[in-house]
């Protein structure tokens, strides 16, 4: 832990090699020359980033919101224990997280809410000048998509989707040789959220089988809301886990942009066939019809001619997996089997284990922090994620996933639904950067600062 906080300390000088720029606002104006940030949702995930802020010397937690006051017990004592001042506290009802944001002392905010909350918290947000962290998926509608965008554009405030999967240790290794053409010129993609939602977890995190038969009212953590979405919408609800990192790797939104959507969704009885197997045929929910397909296929088309099929598949029995595959000219990646092949390295026809392929190109990220990681939840990742922000957010810069990025890979979940409900027609993506992304460069991810 010490040492974690004492790199953090010294990471506050990260940002004297980047250049001055000069919509710079809050950046190091107040008088403890610490970013002072709101917490804004302390459930599992707000939690999580609670502690990854609070590993910081860097960082000031000054305010935190939440409708559930045991939510809110869990955070103050993490707070109390942390050394950091009590924050102001807001959890009235719903829309108090706006008297948050109403305040001096907050910089910067970090939402991490049910989905339905996303959009319209980031606007208050952005129209209230707070450097913005909004977690996945940071929209549900197309209009929610552009309310993002025209914001940022509006306001001139900075929004960063809080893709974790981007900073992952194997996407980062995969990403490192894409830029170093190990691949060739890159065809096609595969991805997805590949996850059995089945269950639920309660509030110390740990899984509780056989709950998920209740939602709404009667559920429990993520129940209480998630479940929702698959009974009335048949959608990629939550594509960007594995949509953030493959734009990334294509350059999406900088040279290239998705040009259009196809879908098409399995029948759906996953959740029914959980429901009567733990709760019985009696029970009340076993009656719903759950719209959403079990197994949602999308495939993407780009600008610049690559290919990203896109799974969502969470109400069937399965181990957890992205699904990742990249895949050009010289070779290819998969992140099921762990392999890869690469033309003329590689024995004919034969794949490589990966493993001595992702040390080799283990990005300098990793490379330089990835001990101090250790801990900070999901693998490690969580802690790069926020260092982007905070980083980007103390220079009040632009983050390395912005707005135009959020906006583009959320749009995957209206446009998907409007194509299965039309028999897989195609759907075209809207250009969210209004022509820009032509001469938009690609962000420097081969950086070892964030």
């Amino acid at each position: 832990m010490n040492s974690r906080r004492n790199f953090i300390k010294k990471s506050a000088i990260v940002g004297a090699g980047i250049a001055v720029v000069p919509n710079m606002t809050f950046a190091m104006e107040n008088s403890s020359d610490k970013l002072r940030v709101g917490m804004i949702g302390v459930g599992l995930r707000g939690t999580n980033h609670l502690n990854n802020v609070l590993n910081r010397n860097d960082v000031l937690v000054t305010a935190i919101c939440d409708i559930d006051p045991k939510r809110i017990s869990i955070a103050l004592d993490l707070l109390e224990k942390s050394g950091q001042h009590k924050p102001a506290v807001f959890g009235n009802n719903d829309y108090d997280y706006r008297n948050l944001l109403a305040l001096k002392n907050v910089d910067a905010v970090i939402i991490s809410t049910p989905w339905l909350w996303h959009t319209r918290m980031a606007k208050d947000a952005m129209l209230a000048g707070k450097y913005t962290g909004l977690e996945v998926s940071a929209a549900n509608t197309m209009e929610e998509c552009w309310d993002l965008v025209n914001t940022h554009e509006q306001t001139g405030t900075h929004l960063m989707i809080l893709e974790n999967v981007n900073y992952r240790r194997d996407i980062l290794a995969v990403l490192n040789m894409v830029k170093q053409d190990v691949f060739g010129e890159l065809v096609h993609f595969r991805c997805g959220y590949q996850h059995d939602l089945r269950f639920v977890k309660l509030n110390d995190g740990k899984t509780a089988y056989g709950k998920g038969v209740e939602f709404g009212e009667k559920g429990i953590s993520e129940s209480v809301w998630r479940t929702q979405h698959s009974l009335l919408r048949n959608a990629d609800v939550y594509p960007t886990h594995g949509v953030g990192p493959i734009a990334t790797m294509c350059d999406i939104n900088r040279g290239n942009r998705f040009l259009s959507i196809t879908s098409n969704a399995s029948k759906g009885i996953g959740l029914h066939d959980y429901i009567v197997k733990n709760g019985g045929a009696d029970h009340p929910n076993a009656k719903l019809k759950f719209k959403q397909g079990d197994v949602i296929t999308s495939t993407i088309e780009t600008a610049n001619g690559e290919t990203i099929i896109v799974t969502h598949d969470c109400n069937l029995p399965r181990p957890y997996s992205l699904g990742f595959r990249v895949q050009g000219s010289n070779g290819l990646w998969e992140v099921d089997g762990n392999r890869i092949y690469i033309e003329g390295q590689s024995d004919p026809h034969r794949w490589d284990e990966a493993d001595e392929w992702l040390k080799k190109y283990d990005h300098p990220l990793w490379k330089k922090y990835g001990e101090l990681a250790t801990g900070a939840g999901h693998g490690g990742m969580d802690y790069f994620v926020i260092n982007a922000f905070v980083e980007s957010a103390k220079l009040n810069i632009a983050p390395p996933l912005d707005v135009y990025d959020a906006a583009a890979w959320s749009a995957v979940t209206p446009l998907s639904e409007l194509s299965i409900e039309n028999n897989g027609e195609p759907q075209n993506f809207p250009d969210f950067t209004r022509g820009n992304w032509i001469k938009r460069k690609p962000y420097n991810w081969m950086k070892d600062t964030y």
